[in-house]
């Protein structure tokens, strides 16, 4: 199927399903949905060959590819997250996202995209990622830590998301929870000065505390040193 296209139609996005249902493995369908642990039907299609489908896509008018909201299976919702990370106006870009999180209900639906951050938008970034964790919505939260992976480079960005890691406190959602430790440990990899702090206050719950220790004793870049070191902070 040709995936660059100007304007997409209803016609297309019939083809469009087709195309991606000619894909489906069957074999693997019920591994990937746990893996997933998603309540959408699985094709099983690799996610580099999503990638591979979403990078054409992109070449055309994926706005209007975006605007045909085809959100019946885990792999559309894959797509769209990769299309959705390369709208460069932010407002149009900030909108989509937010009704992204609001319909995707697994982690991998988050975890796939990358954000083109850099020295002009990290603010803007930022303050998105502040809205994002304040949200009702599990997935939209998420989303608002995995901001945090890209904003981590930026010194001026940084102490700011260590007093947003605060209103996660008393996050209950194990996904946000997961990706919050999985922050943390890369975090003390990065910046392990100001990090160790967050260890030495009541800005994490027991189970990120306890899931970002156990993700830096599991690190090949962390000293044997500051592995035994961290058990201190166990809960």
């Amino acid at each position: 199927m040709c995936l660059f296209k100007e304007v997409w139609s209803e016609l297309d996005k019939l083809d469009f399903q087709n195309y991606l249902y000619s894909l489906k493995n069957e074999s693997k369908q019920e591994f990937t949905r746990k893996i997933a642990n998603t309540n959408y039907e699985v094709l099983a299609i690799p996610t580099p060959k999503l990638k591979q489908i979403a990078k054409e896509i992109a070449k055309g008018n994926f706005l209007s590819f975006l605007d045909l909201n085809i959100t019946d299976t885990y792999e559309n919702l894959i797509i769209n997250g990769f299309l959705i990370a390369k709208i460069k106006d932010f407002k149009e870009f900030e909108k989509r996202l937010y009704n992204y999180g609001k319909i995707v209900d697994s982690w991998a639906c988050c975890d796939i995209m990358k954000f083109n951050l850099n020295d002009e938008n990290k603010f803007d970034f930022l303050k998105l990622s502040e809205r994002f964790i304040s949200d009702k919505h599990t997935y939209t939260r998420r989303i608002g830590v995995i901001l945090w992976f890209s904003l981590l480079k930026f010194d001026d960005c940084f102490n700011h998301i260590l007093n947003l890691i605060n209103k996660l406190k008393n996050e209950k959602e194990y996904y946000v929870n997961m990706a919050l430790g999985w922050f943390v440990a890369e975090s003390f990899v990065k910046r392990r000065e100001e990090t160790l702090k967050l260890f030495e206050t009541t800005a994490l719950n027991t189970f990120t505390t306890n899931k970002a220790i156990q993700k830096i004793r599991e690190s090949f870049r962390v000293s044997n040193d500051d592995k035994q070191m961290l058990l201190k902070y166990k809960k």
